[in-house]
């Protein structure tokens, strides 16, 4: 049985990360879907037909027929119980926990680093004035984890390609595409990232003028 449309709504501009996060795992999973795309500043999300697909009215929303879901990690995971066989998340029990737990830390902290380094730095060339004492803080915090979790410099985080590596390299690029000190094997690490045609393809989206 053919499984429903899927159809993802995100930014206009291109720049939220978790839109980003979501359409790299559509094309990894090598999944047809359609692209809405929502201007945020004029308040599209907020709309009533909208609110009606999206629980927390933000982006990224899936439509899977006639179920909708928000919020990245859940559908990235949702993805990948719905398509297998190719896997977004490690195979590891703990592997997996590690990765979700590696995306969930992404979304919840390091906020001065999200305030004075916008996706507008990654996507958009935009450059920033030096971080407030606040936000080194946030990417010292950053890059020791990093270089936790990176330890022996592997090519990815657990082995193998993991949508959590994404997630990474969009945090880690924040502070690299605009110029801050980075330590240079996360640097390459981002870098390889960068170069996945899944990641290649968002990156490359023509994005209207700010």
């Amino acid at each position: 049985m053919s499984q429903p449309p899927l159809r993802l709504y995100v930014d206009s501009l291109f720049t939220s990360p978790y839109a980003m996060s979501v359409f790299v795992a559509l094309r990894e999973k090598g999944l047809g879907f359609d692209t809405v795309t929502l201007d945020l500043d004029a308040g599209q999300n907020q709309s009533a037909g909208y609110a009606q697909r999206s629980l927390t009215q933000r982006v990224p929303t899936l439509e899977h027929g006639d179920f909708t879901l928000s919020e990245s990690s859940a559908i990235t995971e949702y993805l990948d119980q719905a398509y297998p066989p190719i896997s977004l998340y490690p195979a590891g029990l703990q592997q997996r926990a590690r990765a979700r737990q590696v995306q969930a830390w992404l979304r919840s902290d390091l906020l001065p680093i999200r305030q004075e380094r916008s996706t507008l730095v990654v996507f958009y060339g935009q450059q920033m004035p030096p971080l407030s004492p606040m936000a080194q803080a946030a990417a010292g915090k950053l890059i020791s984890a990093a270089q936790a979790l990176l330890a022996g410099n592997p090519e990815y985080l657990f082995g193998q390609w993991s949508i959590a590596d994404v997630d990474l390299a969009v945090m880690l690029n924040r502070l690299i595409l605009n110029g801050d000190a980075v330590p240079a094997e996360l640097v390459a690490y981002a870098q390889r990232q960068w170069q996945r045609p899944s990641v290649r393809e968002w990156v490359n989206l023509q994005r209207p003028v700010l």
